[in-house]
C-alpha cells in the first residue's frame, strides 16, 4: 500500500504533505457558510444582501471544488486500482462531483440579485447537497485516517515524536537542508 502514500506527481504535494486535503476546506467552509446565509435571509428584515452572498459564497465553493478536483485525480491515480480503496476513492469523487454539479444548478437557478429570502426549493437543494458533502467527507477521513492515503509511513510520523536536545535539534535541521 506504500504506493498510495506517494504522489504520483510533484504537483499532488510533497511526500507527506498532499494538497488535496487542504484545498477542500474552501468550497466546504463556502457552501456552510452558504447554508447559514440562506437560513438567515428568513431571519433578517433587509434579506437581499444574504441571499446575494449565498450566492456567491456557493460560485466559490464550486470554483474551489473544482480545483480540489484536481489535486484529489492525482492522489486517486495512486492508489491501486480493484482495491476497496480505489473503490471508496471512485465514490468519494463520484458523490464530490455531484454535489458540486448540484451547486452549481443552485446557482443558476438563484438567478441574478436578490431582493427576497432564498426560496425553499434552492435552500432545500443546498440541504441535499450539504448532506452528499459529508457523506463524501466522511469517505475521505476513511482514506487518509483508515487507509491512509498519501499519508506518510509510521517511521516517518514517529520523528516528529521523538525527543531532542537543542545540539541534536539542531544537527538534525541542518541534515535535511
Amino acid at each position: 500500500m506504500e504506493q498510495a502514500k506517494r504522489p504520483v506527481t510533484g504537483l499532488a504535494g510533497r511526500y507527506g504533505h498532499p494538497l488535496h486535503p487542504a484545498l477542500v476546506a474552501v468550497p466546504i467552509g463556502a457552501w456552510i457558510a452558504s447554508f447559514v446565509f440562506d437560513i438567515a435571509s428568513h431571519l433578517v428584515p433587509d434579506p437581499g444582501f444574504l441571499a446575494q452572498g449565498s450566492r456567491w459564497l456557493i460560485a466559490l465553493g464550486v470554483l474551489g471544488a473544482l480545483a480540489a478536483a484536481m489535486f484529489g485525480f492525482l492522489d486517486l491515480f495512486a492508489i491501486p486500482t480493484g482495491t476497496k480503496t480505489f473503490r471508496t476513492g471512485l465514490l468519494h469523487m463520484s458523490i464530490n462531483l455531484g454535489v458540486t454539479v448540484l451547486y452549481a444548478v443552485g446557482f443558476i437557478i438563484r438567478g441574478g440579485p436578490a431582493a427576497e429570502p432564498v426560496d425553499w426549493p434552492p435552500l432545500a437543494l443546498s440541504a441535499v447537497a450539504l448532506a452528499g458533502l459529508g457523506v463524501a467527507g466522511y469517505l475521505g477521513g476513511e482514506l487518509a485516517y483508515h487507509y491512509g492515503v498519501r499519508v506518510a509511513d509510521e517511521a516517518t510520523q514517529a520523528v516528529g515524536y521523538t525527543r531532542t536536545t537543542t545540539h541534536e535539534s539542531t544537527t538534525v535541521k541542518k541534515e535535511r537542508v
